[in-house]
């Protein structure tokens, strides 16, 4: 596999759990010793799946990317609600989901396919008087964050094992899928979070054609054995 990342290459890279979409840049860069390299679409340290890296002067279809329509699987957990709407804060509030069912459970996210009004999590990267929204509610600060539109184009439940609820989602760039799971639970009147996310698609671009970390790391050594050897 020879790739000119100088003259621009683009990666499809599966990020590993925990790792922040910057320490992913940051080690392929190190690995392949790019000098210019970029991500299109950041993923947050709990989600797994695509990510998108651009070399050299396909940096500049960073934006291009960015905009593609993105696919997601992965597991809401019902009845319990936590201030990030994710796991990466704790459980603040429990409530009874013995009335739900499986029914009611599709037929919820049937009223969220189309174009909706989805205000992003405070802890997220959109940005509050110049300052992440995040670094705010880390520290404890409370903000005022305005809804957008965005587009759910396709909400299916793949799986209900209550509490765990299992979906696939197609949506437009800027969909938050933590508020999904927010605004999802809200709908059932029982509240949940978001428990696991992999994103499986970026426009044309599958998980199933990236790369993990440790497929990188050989492409160097084979790379440098080739270098020694010409």
């Amino acid at each position: 596999m020879e790739l000119d990342y100088e003259n621009g290459q683009i990666i499809l890279l599966n990020k590993p759990l925990s790792w922040t979409s910057f320490d992913v840049v940051k080690k392929v860069r190190n690995i392949l010793r790019i000098k210019k390299i970029g991500h299109a679409g950041t993923l947050d340290p709990l989600a797994e799946g695509l990510l998108i890296l651009c070399t050299g002067k396909f940096t500049k279809r960073i934006e291009e990317i960015q905009a593609e329509e993105k696919e997601y699987t992965g597991h809401f957990t019902m009845g319990q609600t936590t201030p990030s709407f994710d796991l990466e804060t704790e459980i603040d509030t429990n409530h009874d989901i013995s009335h739900l069912n499986k029914a009611m459970i599709e037929a919820a996210a049937r009223q969220f396919e189309g174009l909706i009004q989805q205000t992003p999590p405070l802890y997220s990267a959109v940005k509050i008087n110049g300052e992440r929204a995040y670094t705010l509610a880390r520290r404890g600060d409370s903000a005022e964050i305005k809804a957008k539109q965005v587009e759910i184009k396709s909400f299916v439940i793949t799986g209900v094992e209550l509490p765990l609820v299992s979906f696939r989602v197609v949506c437009s760039k800027g969909t938050y899928i933590r508020s999904l799971a927010r605004d999802f639970g809200e709908q059932l009147g029982c509240g949940a979070h978001l428990s696991k996310l992999v994103r499986t698609r970026i426009g044309p671009y599958e998980l199933s054609q990236a790369l993990t970390i440790d497929d990188i790391l050989q492409l160097r050594k084979k790379q440098t054995e080739n270098e020694s050897h010409s």
